[in-house]
């Protein structure tokens, strides 16, 4: 990227794919590990009942074939002692999701149900299995009983014939299915004092409307002693988990005071009718945490050269855990 392309004054403009080259800090490093559980070969963990599936691969058809077939000794959720338990699952990074029936009153349901996963066979070993165990409750938000999270597919089960499995179901209060990931450069100027962020591209967001996709664009604001200074937005991507961008946003900030700011950068699915919602967030500065310091520490180190790289989105609630501002409100348009 041409820095004279970006030093352009407020408005948005496109920058070469070359930026996505990843820069000299391994953001693999600082990538969330997956929740433990008996499926990832580690023990550890509340656990709260067992779950019995199977799996089997259609290799004609190129289909992961998931059966689940019932659960065992499950916690009570109601006041009358029992439970109304449903199974949520996925095949991650895909964000498409099924929903086996809920059972009324029971610890130990049989579900029979079988679902089919398209996915080409070299695939498997970077897919996981996810299965949410919840109440269903009819007249408040369904309680989350627990999750089994199975990534080694290949190892767990000879594939070429229907096998069946018994997994911990692990305590968990909220899935832990990832949110995505967000990709954008950084690149300061210090003689013209001016910051500019390109929001590159999203992978694998969380699907936010009924039709297992969301429209996705990116807010970014300039925060300064926990006070947000100005916002600006990318263009909304339709139907899609997987947006690219190639949008720069400047804002204009003196040397001396790049140790007092932050950028909040936030994902947003946009809502034509009712409030856009938040799919995931992230921070970068000098008080940042991981890579999000590093990342903000590289730029000022190599002034003048734009430095990209992959930043996992955080729940707006772990965002807020880490000492950020409160979490940005979904606004009425974008």
């Amino acid at each position: 990227m041409q820095v004279g392309s970006l030093d352009l004054g407020d408005d948005y403009v496109d920058v070469d794919e070359q930026l996505t080259s990843i820069g000299r800090i391994k953001p693999e490093l600082y990538k969330q590990a997956a929740p433990e559980s008996e499926g990832s070969g580690k023990g550890g963990g509340k656990t709260c009942g067992r779950i019995n599936f199977s799996l089997r691969y259609d290799y004609e058809n190129e289909m992961l074939l998931v059966h689940v077939l019932k659960a065992f000794d499950l916690p009570a959720k109601d006041l009358c002692g029992s439970s109304d338990p449903y199974v949520k699952i996925y095949l991650l990074p895909d964000r498409k999701k099924f929903q086996t029936r809920v059972h009324r009153k029971t610890l130990n349901p049989t579900f029979d149900e079988s679902f089919q996963f398209p996915v080409p066979y070299d695939e498997l070993p970077a897919r996981k299995l996810h299965l949410s165990v919840f109440d269903f409750d009819r007249f408040s938000r369904h309680d989350m009983i627990g999750e089994v999270v199975v990534d080694n597919l290949l190892e767990v089960s000879d594939l070429s014939r229907e096998t069946s499995i018994w997994k911990d179901i692990l305590y968990a209060t909220t899935e832990s299915v990832d949110l995505g990931e967000i990709m954008f450069s950084l690149c300061y100027l210090p003689t013209a004092g001016r910051l500019t962020l390109t929001v590159i591209k999203c992978r694998n967001l969380k699907a936010m409307d009924i039709t297992g996709y969301s429209d996705p664009y990116v807010k970014v604001s300039l925060i300064c002693d926990g006070k947000r200074l100005k916002k600006k937005k990318t263009t909304i991507k339709k139907n899609t988990l997987n947006p690219v961008y190639n949008e720069a946003i400047i804002f204009d900030i003196p040397p001396e005071s790049m140790d007092q700011v932050s950028l909040h950068i936030s994902v947003m699915d946009y809502d034509l009718v009712g409030h856009n919602e938040v799919i995931g967030v992230n921070r970068v500065g000098c008080s940042a945490e991981g890579l999000g310091r590093d990342h903000w520490n590289e730029m000022l180190a190599y002034p003048r050269k734009p430095i990209a790289h992959w930043h996992p989105l955080l729940e707006t609630a772990s965002f807020d855990s880490q000492g950020s501002c409160p979490s940005p409100k979904a606004p009425a348009s974008p």
